[in-house]
């Protein structure tokens, strides 16, 4: 379990995680919805370690997230970390290097899935096949929670069916994935929960089938109203 608690992050004057407080649970697939800047990202880069809180935190199993939690949590970024001169195939051993549960034969098969050259030079992949790459690495380990921050980010509309699909191939009973967008018709059909959030708070935390069936609305309606 993922468990948000009382978390504010502030980078000088400005707050971009207001007192955010929520919980992810295996077996889920959540959707951070808001616009650029609401503080989607930042939450992120708390909860993979990659930056620290202003208070509150996040939790692994009760513990702050920390060395012990990064072997559980996978986390694709918005931006390229791989360099220049690599392959795609040498991505899969940079990977192998760093995390135990890094299956190499999973990530040949995520390329092939996604189109990808093993041959091809990260310098040369667009930005589209670059997200594509940082994803099929992010979805190659048997993580417990997978953290996608705005996977469709400069992928075309025909292949963001393709990735799309590919999540959903990744799915499984024992993990959670928190997929970050403000795409909201493009995702919506793959979540179970939606988190809206904005200005670094979250507006409202909606189960998705109730949300359709009682309220009758789509996420995409629901997106609308809340971010007026």
């Amino acid at each position: 379990m993922l468990e948000t608690k009382n978390l504010v992050k502030k980078f000088g004057s400005k707050t971009a995680v207001d007192d955010v407080s929520f919980t992810i649970e295996p077996g889920k697939t959540y959707l951070l919805l808001g616009p650029n800047g609401s503080g989607k990202t930042t939450w992120m880069k708390i909860a993979a370690t990659l930056t620290k809180p202003t208070s509150g935190n996040v939790y692994w199993d009760g513990e702050p997230v920390g060395i012990e939690s990064r072997k559980k949590i996978s986390y694709m970024p918005t931006e390229s970390y791989f360099y220049n001169w690599m392959r795609v195939a040498d991505v899969g051993t940079y990977y192998r290097d760093f995390f135990e549960d890094f299956d190499e034969g999973k990530f040949r098969e995520m390329l092939a899935r996604l189109d990808l050259a093993p041959d091809a030079r990260v310098r040369d992949l667009s930005s589209g096949m670059n997200a594509k790459l940082r994803l099929a690495a992010a979805l190659s380990r048997y993580a417990s929670v997978y953290l996608l921050d705005e996977p469709l980010n400069g992928i075309d509309l025909v292949a963001r069916d393709q990735v799309l699909d590919t999540v959903i191939a990744a799915m499984t009973p024992d993990a959670a994935i928190v997929l970050s967008s403000h795409l909201v018709e493009e995702v919506e059909s793959i979540a179970s929960t939606a988190v809206f959030i904005r200005d670094g708070k979250i507006l409202e935390t909606r189960d998705t089938e109730e949300l359709r069936d009682t309220d009758g609305q789509s996420l995409a309606d629901r997106y609308r109203l809340l971010m007026r």
